[in-house]
Order: structure tokens, then C-alpha cells, then sequence
């Protein structure tokens, strides 16, 4: 009888190990998606002085719209390094904003346009774009399975003693559900 007890409270302890461990293993897959989209992000707001001041040698009185750019690429290393996902999210719908002005005054010089150095900026950004979406999504997949996991019995009964909570999705902000679309 003892043997019995003993045994199903052995089982009980490993399935315990095994449900704290599953779960802290989807948070910090979680945890780790949101840095991807961090570090897209900072590659993103990195290439944009370039772009920036490739445009600047053609428009030099477009100065609001440089400003915009710096205090916008601020925003998005302040929401990387502390940010909420909501906060990161905004943060990047005013870059993106930015972006879409500078491409907007780049568009009125054909000789940058022709630029070469131009072009290979903005193959850059669109590789970047590209790989952003990828994190995002990449995020928004390990936030599915844990949020799974920590609704779902017999994971839920583990959550509090794991640590562990759901996440918030990582969604476009209003009118950022498709990437700006500049004509060249």
C-alpha cells in the first residue's frame, strides 16, 4: 500500500517538473520571438539614417521631416529596450510614418531615385520589411502556444507556480496592417 501511495506521489512530482518546465519553455520562446522583433526593428531604424541622408543631399529644406525620423527612431529604441508590446507597436507605426515621408520627398529628385546607393538602401529596407514580418508573425505563433497552454487543463493548474502568464498578441496598430506603399 505504501508502494502504491509513493508511486502515484512520484508520478504526481514529475508530471509537476514536467508542467513547469513546458510551460517556462513557451514563455521564454515567447520572450524570445519579442526580441526578434526588436532586433528587425533596430536594424530597420539603423538604415534609416542612411536612407536619410542620402535624401538630404538632394532636399535640403525638408527639415521636419529629418526631425520626425530622428525623434521616431528614438521611440523605437526607448519602446525595445522597456516597451510593452502595445508600446513597441506604436513605436514602430511612427517610424513607419517617417519612412513613408522620406520616401515621399525622395520621390520628388529622379536623380536619387536613380541613385545607386539609394537603391541599395531601400533593397535593404524591404529585406528588412520582410524580416520583420517574419518576427512578428514568428512572435505572434509562440504567444498562440502559450497562451494555449496556460488556458488549457491540466497546464493551467501549473501557471502560479511557474510564473508564467498569458502575452499579449502583437498587432498592426490602426491603419499599419499593410507596409506603406511608396510608388517609384
Amino acid at each position: 500500500m505504501i508502494w502504491i501511495i509513493l508511486t502515484i506521489v512520484v508520478a504526481l512530482v514529475l508530471f509537476g517538473v514536467v508542467a513547469f518546465n513546458k510551460l517556462r519553455t513557451a514563455d521564454i520562446g515567447a520572450q524570445e520571438a519579442l526580441g526578434g522583433i526588436d532586433v528587425q526593428l533596430t536594424r530597420r531604424a539603423d538604415l534609416i539614417p542612411n536612407l536619410v541622408n542620402t535624401v538630404k543631399g538632394y532636399a535640403q529644406h525638408e527639415r521636419a521631416v529629418f526631425e520626425e525620423v530622428t525623434a521616431a527612431r528614438a521611440g523605437v529604441a526607448q519602446a525595445a529596450g522597456s516597451g510593452s508590446v502595445e508600446q513597441r507597436a506604436a513605436a514602430e507605426a511612427r517610424l513607419d510614418k517617417a519612412l513613408v515621408d522620406v520616401l515621399a520627398v525622395a520621390e520628388a529628385y529622379p536623380d536619387l531615385k536613380a541613385s545607386a546607393n539609394f537603391q541599395h538602401l531601400q533593397s535593404e529596407l524591404s529585406d528588412t520589411e520582410n524580416k520583420l514580418s517574419f518576427a512578428r508573425q514568428y512572435y505572434n505563433d509562440a504567444v498562440r502556444t502559450l497562451n494555449q497552454l496556460v488556458r488549457t487543463i491540466p497546464w493551467m493548474f501549473f501557471v502560479g507556480i511557474a510564473g508564467v502568464r498569458e502575452r499579449e498578441f502583437y498587432d498592426a496598430p490602426t491603419g499599419q496592417e499593410n507596409p506603406p506603399n511608396v510608388q517609384f
